[in-house]
């Protein structure tokens, strides 16, 4: 049996309804050299039924003897995998038909590159729409984001086989529903981690999906991989900086007030401090590393301004140009805490 490029590795449950619809895209790849290996987790819906009506001899269907989670069901696929690349992909999302084809293609020319993703357009209720992801990247953009959000869509990302198996287990089932940015920290550390700015993957949102319904997990243990990341740097202070980050960086979640603000900002500038100084950064990801921290820091300044728990004057007083983080949207600042303003008088209205 000869070894294919790609194995396209994929845990279901209960997807029915969309499988389908995702294989359908993966046999509309240019690239025809891969294998399929899904996972069945004991579905209790007819997924096997259409898994084994689909006639692809790439496509391989395992059967868990129990349900154990999409960790390990993921984990069995990639010990089945006999690619030279493993391609993530979900249940319900879709790939565009060069998907495969870009990746490898840009694997194979760049040696010192483990994983690439893809950028990403997400489906909700019929409608298309951007992920919020940086619309642009390079790899060392990549890498600082890691240490402030998860910048990758898991179904987007291919892996180098032999990295991948270096590591055990592939994915930390410790790290249920962050399992992937956990990933991604852990293969920072075999090389490079880069992303494709084009669109290759559809990205389904709805109300079943993993990332709506375990919210707080997903952010417990997304603070236990920034923790770590982040314990050289601030040592007894990591967990507090971590929590911070995925509250309000990562979560979106208004500061409470003043303090935060700052104690968020100095950390954000001290991070990004200690990455470019060990790093050799080039103009263009030193512009984009620049400017996508300054969009996200504007954006929590819009949050605390809108919902009352800080003052314009605050967000113009704990100023990124003192904290080496560059600064956006003055007049959306000002426009926020209006915003916030009339809020908080129809509250004191009612």
């Amino acid at each position: 049996m000869t070894i294919p490029v790609v194995s396209v590795i994929m845990a279901a449950y209960n997807g029915a309804a969309l499988v389908g619809e995702t294989i359908a895209s993966l046999q509309a790849q240019t690239l025809s050299d891969f294998e399929i290996v899904v996972v069945d987790d004991r579905s209790t819906d007819d997924t096997l039924t259409v898994l084994r009506e689909i006639d692809d001899p790439r496509l391989r269907v395992i059967e868990s003897a129990a349900n154990q989670g999409p960790v390990r069901a993921r984990n069995r696929a990639v010990a089945e995998a006999r690619g030279r690349y493993i391609a993530g992909l979900d249940q319900d999302d879709l790939c565009r038909p060069e998907r495969l084809a870009r990746q490898v293609a840009y694997l194979e020319a760049h040696p010192d590159t483990v994983l690439l993703g893809t950028a990403a357009t997400a489906l909700e209720d019929g409608r298309l729409s951007a992920t919020g992801h940086a619309p642009a990247s390079t790899p060392l953009l990549i890498e600082w984001l890691l240490r402030i959000e998860n910048p990758l869509v898991w179904s987007s990302v291919m892996i180098r086989a032999d990295a991948a198996r270096q590591l055990s287990p592939f994915t930390r089932p410790a790290m249920l529903y962050a399992e992937d940015f956990d990933l991604y920290h852990r293969l920072a550390a075999l090389g490079r981690i880069a992303r494709l700015d084009d669109e290759l993957l559809v990205y389904r949102r709805h109300c079943g999906g993993a990332s709506q319904c375990f919210v707080d997990t997903m952010r417990a243990h997304a603070r236990l991989v920034l923790a770590e990341a982040y314990a050289a740097l601030f040592g007894e202070e990591a967990q507090q900086i971590a929590q911070l980050v995925v509250q309000h960086i990562m979560g979106q979640e208004p500061v409470p007030h003043r303090a935060a603000l700052i104690q968020l900002g100095t950390a954000l500038a001290r991070l990004q401090e200690d990455f470019l100084a060990t790093r050799s950064v080039d103009a263009e990801s030193l512009t984009l590393i620049r400017w996508e921290t300054a969009r996200r820091w504007s954006r929590v300044g819009r949050a605390a301004l809108r919902t009352g728990t800080i003052g314009l004057g605050d967000a113009i007083a704990v100023r990124p140009d003192h904290l080496g983080l560059g600064y956006t949207g003055v007049e959306e600042l000002i426009m926020s805490r209006l915003i916030g303003g009339a809020r908080s008088a129809i509250r004191w209205a009612t």
